[in-house]
């Protein structure tokens, strides 16, 4: 994903699941006083789970003015890249297709290159924010 769309890569932290939340939304988390829904990428992509790791990072990004967090197996590094992206290929249509906006070849490896202005993250953090507000308040017990 280009880097300018990123704020910073952080170690996970335990989240606030949210009901009614689509299925790839792990959950929110409070990050310097901002509710942040985190994407899991591999149920976005429809990869098979694997547990949490060491090398588990979340990559915050910011997509018109709302921040999101992406779950990743792991960060390898930080590139730039000035070849040609290749067309990615045609997985269908609709969630199987957004997301990815090209293919680059690197050190003998194929990188799926993310669009995230096709993610809809801005509607996952909407419908975070809603489902917050909606929320019933928990009740305090003296």
């Amino acid at each position: 994903m280009p880097i300018g769309s990123v704020r910073e890569i952080v170690n996970p932290v335990p989240l606030t699941e949210l009901p009614h939340a689509p299925p790839s939304v792990a959950g929110v988390m409070d990050h310097r006083g901002e509710v942040v829904p985190i994407v899991d990428l591999r149920v976005r992509f429809g990869l098979p789970p694997v547990p949490p790791s060491r090398r588990t990072k979340w990559i915050l990004i910011e997509v018109e003015g709302r921040s999101v967090g992406l779950t990743v197996d792991r960060v390898t590094g930080v590139f730039g890249y000035t070849g040609e992206l290749r067309a990615p290929p045609t997985l269908g249509a609709g969630d199987e297709a957004r997301g990815v906006v090209g293919v680059a070849a690197i050190g003998g490896s194929l990188v799926f290159v993310l669009d995230v202005g096709r993610f809809d993250v801005l509607t996952l953090s909407l419908r975070a924010e809603q489902l917050l507000a909606e929320a019933p308040a928990a009740e305090e017990v003296s």
